[in-house]
């Protein structure tokens, strides 16, 4: 199975060379650290791609990565991984490694082999080219959630970490997410401070609770819940907020904003 890009040309540039340049000027030469997971969004890069470059600048990319993003078009299984096959990228070729998924799925009692579900969502795909960037030879597991349900969210964060745990080498754990949508930036800023706190105290089930509580629209929600779920597992002792911006900051529009946070699991 080939999936070929959704986006390409509408969130990012579809010509390699000027993809490359972009992502590298979002990106900046600094010290570098292991991480267990981040936090990263994942609108068009004008808009999103200061923080993701932020968040990708600070720490080691190892060649495997767990993408877990929401899925906004409804398509396919509630939880579901695309088990074999390429991702064909501007960049070049993302294989997923197999021995990985097949580690997660035969722990987790609800993850379903199934790539419609992935064949036209965005959130994973606006990652790889940050991640390639700074690793070539990349290979994913890419995971697409729809369930809302926090006992879903530990059992695949469980097997998750069970998985990474096995494998013997670094694995990062990537949590696709925009923040608030469609709100005033101050209000937007409010509210996605509740939802940053809970992650920065490494707090899975009090994000989820948080961001229902608070009707928070927070897209990737529960692949950021699954991603601490499975951090903490791993033994994760912090978390980090690396960058945070609005989408006023490009457009100018501070009535009806989309907030981006880049957080740092270690």
């Amino acid at each position: 199975m080939v999936r070929s890009p959704a986006v390409a040309g509408q969130f990012y540039p579809a010509n390699p060379s000027i993809l490359e340049k972009e992502v590298s000027s979002y990106t900046q030469e600094v010290k570098r650290e292991n991480a267990l997971g981040v936090l990263s969004p994942h609108a068009g890069y004008i808009y999103s791609g200061k923080v993701a470059g932020s968040v990708y600048s600070r720490i080691n990319i190892p060649k495997d990565v767990i993408i877990i993003g929401p899925n906004h078009t409804g398509l396919g299984e509630p939880e579901a991984v695309m088990c074999s096959g390429t991702w064909k990228m501007p960049g070049g070729d993302v294989a997923i490694n197999t021995d990985l998924v097949d580690s997660i799925k035969k722990i987790s009692k609800y993850l379903r082999d199934d790539h419609f579900a992935h064949l036209r969502e965005h959130s994973l795909e606006v990652q790889i080219p940050f991640l390639q960037h700074f690793r070539k030879g990349l290979r994913i597991v890419p995971i697409a959630m729809i369930s809302m349900d926090y006992a879903i969210c530990q059992d695949i964060g469980h097997a998750v970490a069970k998985a990474v745990e096995a494998f013997k080498e670094p694995v990062l754990i990537v949590a696709s997410s925009d923040m608030t949508h469609y709100e005033s930036d101050k209000s937007a800023r409010e509210k996605d401070k509740k939802a940053i706190d809970r992650v920065l105290a490494l707090d899975p089930e009090g994000l989820l609770k948080t961001v229902r509580d608070h009707r928070i629209t927070m897209c990737g929600v529960i692949p950021a819940t699954i991603m601490l779920i499975a951090c903490k597992e791993l033994g994760a002792r912090k978390a980090e907020l690396v960058d945070y911006a609005t989408s006023a900051e490009t457009s100018g529009d501070y009535d009806h904003v989309v907030g981006y946070a880049g957080i740092i699991v270690k």
